[in-house]
């Protein structure tokens, strides 16, 4: 899944694909690196200035269209939490809601159900969109994340969602600290087990420059040791800035497990 952010202040890339051909361009980039869903977003996660619906609305959906008319078979995801903006991008084509906050909008469901489109249930702590952890605890971090999003998953049933198109997201980070978001992928192998589809959520992030001491443009090596980790155990969709370096390190680990040929072998030993 890769990531094009439609914001002029998204926490990694700062607005590089703010302009709408950047953004195209990116798109391209992406999908010739073996990018399978393009998730755009127009929201920062990060506090700051405020997004209403309007300019959510404004930053997306003709984005979400033309990226439909560029590419037909494309899975398209967007990033909301609002049930109106998942509306509007579901009318042109989106095929996939990014809730990252855990269901603060009971009608996002709603709305995947009316269009037949996927939605991703994440755990964010019970927290606000756009505020970060303050002292956040947990008894158990990995039980709390089960809790919320399994509630989640089975409240989209009820809603009508496919149960096919149900994914789970521990949402790394999201309501967490470095020690909860490193206990959670540990961990990841008891998500994994209720048989929804996982999907992690790692790049460059704030636990792996906690982690090893390192600004945010020195986080990709502890990102690929993260997502090599993540598909060890069992996730399934990769949420990624650098899309090609991430392939790879998937690529490495289906092939130890045997479930990918290497794409060359060595002459006389094949």
């Amino acid at each position: 899944m890769a990531i094009v952010n439609r914001t002029p202040d998204s926490f990694f890339d700062r607005g590089a694909t703010w302009d709408e051909d950047a953004a195209m361009e990116r798109v391209h980039t992406v999908m010739k690196e073996g990018a399978d869903i393009i998730d755009i977003g127009g929201v920062p996660a990060a506090p700051g200035a405020e997004v209403d619906v309007v300019e959510e609305i404004r930053r997306t959906v003709p984005f979400v269209a033309a990226v439909r008319d560029a590419y037909p078979d494309v899975v398209i995801s967007v990033d909301t939490w609002r049930h109106e903006v998942a509306r509007e991008v579901c009318a042109v084509g989106a095929d996939l809601l990014n809730d990252s906050w855990g269901g603060c909008d009971d009608r996002l469901a709603e709305v995947a159900a009316e269009f037949d489109a996927a939605l991703l249930c994440a755990h964010a702590g019970g927290l606000p969109p756009r505020t970060r952890p303050f002292r956040v605890a947990y008894e158990d971090v990995m039980a709390d994340v089960l809790d919320r999003t399994l509630t989640l998953a089975r409240r989209a049933v009820a809603a009508g969602v496919d149960p096919s198109r149900i994914i789970i997201d521990p949402a790394h980070d999201f309501g967490k600290n470095t020690w909860h978001s490193l206990e959670i992928t540990r961990r990841l192998d008891e998500m994994v087990a209720t048989n929804w589809p996982v999907l992690v959520s790692l790049s460059n992030k704030d636990f792996v420059g906690e982690t090893l001491d390192v600004p945010i443009d020195e986080r990709l090596p502890g990102t690929l040791a993260t997502t090599a980790v993540c598909a060890w155990l069992g996730a399934r969709v990769f949420r990624a800035h650098h899309v090609r370096q991430t392939r790879q390190a998937l690529d490495m680990v289906s092939a130890i497990r045997q479930e990918k040929m290497p794409a060359r072998t060595v002459r006389g030993l094949a």
